[in-house]
């Protein structure tokens, strides 16, 4: 690698690694509340939301390095310019079509690592991460309970006087169970704790001096004044009773749902698509992600030519119209290809036109920006409505203080 080369990469490393580490930890923390909702007071509830982070990263990560290495790309080549490095490398004989390329095999490493990701790691990870949500939602956990507040376990209603988490015992509880059209059990304890029972992943409540109602029958809101249905009054020294419902005790198979599967499965499957998906689906979420992974090589097409500029213009404009036209494309993107999922479009059109239409500009833009002299052609407008805002801002701020 030449020192050119090599410069030019140092020069981009550094915004390009801050905005990776930014981004996925803006996304992360977003959606570490949602996971704390999920786990709150779940046994080892912080292991299990680092967990399920883990398991979101490469999600996350499909997301942020394209968005990254395009910041990188505007904030280093802006630096190059407005520090008139681009002009000392131009006086020496190195365009800028030249300087684009360490540029490009770096974006060519982020295409193969994006396939990696994009094609295997993510789909792997999306199914850890709702098996893991499985079992932790359909298992109605007792750590959930809260000290004086009523809690909803399957058919049961209990509330805790006094809650110790550190040993799992309690004091004071009232259970409340409702039967249906069977009738309903009340217990009520003066304390007792939790235990774990082999073989059965409810937790069991184990109570001590309390006493039990058993009614047989259903009890009218109007009949209070009425006698009780058949019923059971008794006391208890101990007595052990589980807490919570089992949906199922297996997660389903990987390959269901479309984006679980990994790039060569939705290949090879494509005219046997698996249960509960359908071809268009298949076909949708594969050309979606080859795009998406050569979308990556167009990135540095396109920052280039709005991370440079006339210095005595605004860049600011440039750098927001290229965010703008990224995001805008990404979304055109995804409904390309959830049209392309319900089949009411063809991927070829839905999801590659907007990606040739990309390139096409892209490719227009560098090629006036490395070998023409021709400024942009928005450039003076915006440079033009942006002095005059700042002439508005000052005489407004004249005028204030004159007043």
């Amino acid at each position: 690698m030449s020192i050119t080369a090599r410069y030019i990469a140092s020069t981009i490393a550094k915004p390009l690694l801050s905005a990776i580490a930014i981004g996925l930890l803006v996304l992360l923390a977003e959606r570490l509340v949602r996971l704390l909702d999920i786990t709150l007071g779940k046994k080892n509830s912080l292991g299990i939301v680092f967990e399920m982070l883990a398991y979101l990263v490469p999600h996350y990560l499909g997301l942020a390095l394209p968005a990254a290495l395009f910041l990188g790309l505007l904030f280093g080549f802006n630096s190059l310019s407005k520090n008139s490095e681009l002009d000392a490398f131009m006086a020496t004989g190195i365009g800028l079509h030249q300087l684009v390329r360490p540029v490009l095999i770096l974006a060519g490493f982020f295409s193969l690592l994006a396939f990696f990701i994009v094609g295997w790691v993510q789909p792997q990870a999306r199914y850890a991460f709702r098996a893991i949500v499985h079992s932790v939602q359909n298992v109605e956990i007792f750590f959930l309970a809260e000290a004086g507040v009523f809690m909803q376990a399957g058919s049961r209603t209990f509330i805790l006087d006094k809650l110790s988490r550190k040993n799992n015992r309690f004091e004071r509880i009232f259970l409340f169970e409702d039967k249906k059209a069977q009738g309903s059990l009340t217990l009520t304890s003066t304390g007792g704790a939790l235990v774990e029972h082999e073989g059965d992943p409810r937790p069991i409540l184990r109570l001590r001096e309390g006493h039990r109602l058993r009614i047989d029958g259903i009890v009218e809101a109007e009949a209070a004044a009425k006698p009780l249905p058949p019923h059971v009054v008794g006391e208890f020294n101990n007595v052990d009773t589980p807490i919570g419902r089992i949906v199922g005790t297996q997660f389903r198979l990987r390959g269901i749902d479309h984006r679980e599967l990994s790039i060569w499965d939705l290949f090879s499957l494509r005219d046997k698509p698996p249960a509960k998906t359908s071809k268009p689906q298949m076909m949708g979420e594969l050309h979606k992600r080859v795009v998406m992974i050569l979308s990556i090589m167009l990135l540095p097409i396109l920052a280039v030519p709005f991370a440079i500029g006339r210095r005595r213009g605004h860049r600011s404009y440039r750098f927001a119209l290229a965010v703008v036209i990224l995001v805008a494309y990404h979304e055109v993107l995804q409904q390309g290809a959830l049209l392309a999922n319900l089949g009411k479009a063809s991927p070829w059109i839905s999801v590659w036109i907007p990606f040739l239409a990309l390139a096409a500009f892209s490719f227009w833009q560098f090629h006036s920006a490395c070998f023409t002299l021709k400024p942009a052609k928005l450039e003076p407008t915006f440079d033009w409505v942006i002095d005059r805002i700042e002439r508005a801002k000052v005489s407004l701020q004249q005028r204030l203080k004159a007043a």
